[in-house]
């Protein structure tokens, strides 16, 4: 049963697969990353809003992407700082 607790939407893991395509819930739920140069986003150029996948909650703007040439889309800023975490990742080495 989902339930919104202070903003945050929680939800069996039941409901997130259904919710979601296999790649959404990996990438969203599980803390993984499409691969370089396939997701769908990294190379568009339409002005817009890029929203989370799970909640709908502004993430970017395409005013603030820039080509880092990693093969993902990159972005200097979010649309909210209070709507993005970020985290050191040091799995790879």
């Amino acid at each position: 049963m989902s339930e919104k607790t202070a903003d945050k939407i929680v939800k069996t893991d039941a409901e997130w697969r259904q919710q979601l395509s296999d790649e959404q819930y990996r990438v969203a739920r599980k803390h993984g990353t499409e691969r370089a140069f396939t997701g769908s986003y990294w190379n568009n150029e339409d002005n817009g809003v890029y929203t989370c996948v799970c909640c709908g909650t502004p993430v970017f703007s395409s005013a603030h992407k820039f080509d880092s040439g990693t093969g993902w889309p990159s972005y200097w800023q979010p649309a909210d700082p209070a709507n993005v975490e970020t985290q050191t990742d040091r799995s790879f080495f």
